[in-house]
């Protein structure tokens, strides 16, 4: 079990590895480029847009002609186009080389999912995927933290050389592994939408998918608006930026820490419970608090983020245990409303509100109220492992 993690976690972790480590620099960026902030916010929402559409195609290809082929093919694409980001000249073409990037990178969180779900076992996936966003945490506490040091001694186009090297380690992972899909378990024949509509007409997967993606966007919220109400805001510095973010990404990571042990005593079903009243409970916080310093916006924030990371591996692993046959499908489909519900929210909160900090406690009021609600009305039938 142990020796997979790393990998997995390097190919799950490749969306907040290719966002949030350039976060310090989208307030430059529109100064360099004399753009407004939303334009720039485009290279986060674009990406997260098209790393869901290829989400839908990489999945039920790979349960045709397997999990390694189709990754190594797509984590090529995504250093090529890295490389392509770090030489950009202006806003719309960085925009473009972020959408060719996320066609590249999307194979890796789907089929890292899928791989999960060919190896391990029930039990032991919920483990495995607890130990996995224990480690993927980490990426978004210590990206931006790094970027601010790229920043500070050299440049932003640095931070998308490095994103190259960091693919390339991932490659040579995935060219190392065995195939992980058996050949007499793949598919006879690739039917992209015959496979969503059946997905789709799975009443029990359809409405946690869509639950479990609902319930995260305040991270994803956060993840766009954090860069502008700490430098802008409270006028920190970009390299203070990077601890703050990873503060709250610390609580990211303890939270599915934790997870690991709760689920020892506590069904997956009351750690949803649990889960969703503590982001309701951040935004009632964000709301009613006062916010004179950095400090009284980040500790409510990591209420919302703990409680996000102790929900995703239960949440992901009672996803997947909808579905008897298409792991690779099932998977993509799960990651792309939680990708698309993610560009959505960073979106919205791009836009020109005159104060965002409000915006996001009203996300996690209606996210965590919301899903806490269907959850109580619906969980009884969904299967639970």
């Amino acid at each position: 079990m142990i020796r997979w993690i790393p990998l997995l976690a390097l190919l799950t972790a490749f969306p907040p590895l290719s966002t949030d480590m350039y976060l310090p620099a989208l307030p430059s960026l529109a100064q360099q480029w004399q753009r407004p902030l939303w334009v720039i916010n485009l290279t986060l929402s674009c990406f997260f847009i098209t790393y869901s559409f290829f989400l839908l195609l990489y999945g039920p290809i790979s349960d045709r002609f397997g999990r390694r082929p189709l990754l190594k093919i797509g984590i090529t694409i995504y250093i090529l186009a890295s490389l392509m980001c770090a030489l950009a000249p202006n806003a719309e073409s960085l925009i473009a080389f972020r959408i060719l990037q996320a066609a590249g990178g999307a194979c890796a969180s789907a089929l890292a999912l899928a791989i999960c779900s060919d190896v391990f076992s029930i039990r032991d996936r919920e483990k495995v995927l607890a130990y996995i966003g224990v480690v993927t945490a980490l990426c978004p506490m210590i990206s931006p933290v790094i970027g601010g040091w790229v920043l500070a001694f050299l440049s932003w186009p640095w931070v998308f050389v490095i994103l190259a090297v960091l693919g390339t380690v991932a490659w040579i992972g995935v060219h190392r592994m065995k195939e992980t899909l058996p050949s007499n378990s793949r598919i006879k024949k690739v039917s992209i939408g015959k496979n969503y509509i059946e997905l789709t007409s799975n009443r029990p997967y359809f409405f946690l998918a869509l639950l479990v993606s609902f319930s995260f966007m305040p991270l994803f919220a956060f993840i766009a608006a954090s860069s502008d109400i700490y430098i802008n805001g409270f006028g920190v510095s970009e390299q203070t930026y990077g601890y703050f973010f990873g503060f709250n990404a610390l609580a990211l990571m303890l939270g599915a820490l934790f997870c690991t042990r709760l689920n020892q005593v506590i069904s997956s079903k009351n750690l949803l419970f649990m889960s969703f009243a503590g982001i309701t409970a951040g935004g009632i916080l964000l709301l009613a608090g006062s916010l004179n310093t950095a400090w009284d916006f980040a500790l409510p924030m990591l209420v919302i983020t703990f409680c996000i990371g102790i929900s995703r591996p239960p949440s992901f692993s009672l996803v997947l245990g909808q579905v008897d046959k298409g792991a690779g499908a099932a998977s993509s489909l799960l990651t792309f409303f939680f990708m698309s519900s993610g560009a959505a929210a960073m979106w919205f909160v791009s836009l020109g509100w005159p104060d965002r900090i409000q915006v996001l406690g009203a996300m996690g009021l209606i996210c965590g109220g919301t899903s806490l609600f269907c959850w109580f009305l619906f969980q009884g039938r969904v299967r639970i492992n």
